[in-house]
């Protein structure tokens, strides 16, 4: 008899919002970044509008709350905003769009909130996640920074530690989790009768605690985010995306063998490995489909989602089927092909392996 591969829960909610809340610059639904105040305080936001023709195109905002700011200071922040140039972050790269900004706490609140859950923060999610299960402790989880820079594939410098660069982007990363808030609003309906709206808000996780080893040295979660390139050597973390695991069962189990190693030199955002499990997964909790595995999706949807969004439509496929082809190789796709159709507008139907991936 074979043997079922190990697996983990991950909160189903969150996997049905993921790929919106990690909506690029690039992505035709997501609205420039602004400055909010109002009563409760002053915020970065960014909101991804709803897509009329697919309920999983659900509205997000994504909003950093800016906390303990002076009116001198929001003023200040009003006189950098004016110098971020959007265009230039959506097509050259979001660091050359912000290098008109001089303030670095400004420049970097900018960069967590215009990457947010970029791939390779996706990628540390599910990861906790998976310890969450394997440490038994509902939501809070403990780890230690240099097994999670290990388990992600960076190389160890010659003293036995991690690069500076990357111990700094991890800690952002963190915070960036920490910090950015999601805001949406859910109907809920009876027959036909529209019962209201509630608007949840809630952050990916929350970091409760961190350690810093036997080394006499000041450390601030925030400063380090915001000035420094400094990490903790442990943190205790909250995942706020929890009633599935721990009450509701709402879930998505992935095979503990996912594999979150970090191509070495590439960018984040051009993991479409990464991007193309997590929408499929997201697409099995809204499609619901009848034999559990098979989905199918129009390629403009899929390529929006891959953030394939060039007009090279040669080079998009090519990387759309090549990404395939590696999710066959690793075991979670059995099968993908293009459905004929008769109005042009093409859709793959993926048969996915429930080994893998599947809802529960």
């Amino acid at each position: 008899m074979k043997k079922l591969e190990a697996t983990f829960p991950v909160d189903g909610q969150l996997m049905m919002v993921l790929p919106r809340a990690a909506a690029s610059l690039k992505n035709p639904d997501m609205q420039l970044p602004i400055l909010r105040s109002d009563a409760d305080g002053y915020y970065l936001e960014m909101r991804v509008e709803a897509d009329p023709k697919d309920t999983s195109e659900l509205t997000v905002i994504r909003r950093v709350p800016l906390e303990n700011l002076s009116a001198e200071e929001w003023e200040d922040l009003k006189t950098e905003y004016a110098n971020l140039d959007v265009s230039v972050c959506a097509n050259q790269g979001v660091s050359k769009g912000l290098e008109k900004i001089q303030d670095r706490k400004i420049q970097r609140l900018f960069m967590a909130l215009m990457t947010f859950l970029n791939p390779r923060q996706v990628s540390i999610v599910l990861y906790l996640y998976k310890l969450a299960a394997h440490q038994g402790n509902g939501p809070i989880v403990t780890f230690r920074s240099n097994d999670l820079l290990t388990i992600l594939g960076y190389t160890r410098t010659k003293d036995g530690g991690f690069a500076s660069k990357l111990r700094s982007q991890l800690n952002r990363d963190l915070v960036a989790l920490h910090r950015t808030e999601l805001v949406m609003a859910q109907s809920f309906k009876k027959g036909n009768q529209n019962m209201g709206a509630k608007v949840m808000i809630k952050s990916v996780l929350r970091i409760k605690d961190y350690e810093i080893d036997n080394v006499p040295r000041d450390f601030d979660l925030s400063k380090a985010a915001d000035y420094t390139y400094e990490l903790a050597d442990a943190y205790t973390i909250s995942l706020e995306f929890f009633d599935g695991p721990a009450r509701t069962g709402d879930c998505v189990l992935w095979a503990d063998s996912i594999d979150i190693t970090q191509k070495l030199g590439s960018n984040a955002k051009s993991d479409y490995k990464t991007k193309l499990l997590v929408y499929l997964a997201s697409r099995m909790k809204w499609d619901a489909p009848q034999d559990g595995h098979s989905v199918i999706i129009s390629k403009p949807y899929l390529f929006k989602n891959l953030d394939l969004l060039g007009s090279n439509s040669s080079r998009n496929n090519q990387i759309f089927w090549r990404t395939v082809e590696e999710l066959k190789q690793e075991g979670y796709l059995l099968g993908a092909q293009e459905l004929p159709s008769k109005n042009k507008l093409v859709s793959v139907q993926f048969q996915i392996n429930s080994e893998k991936l599947k809802c529960s």
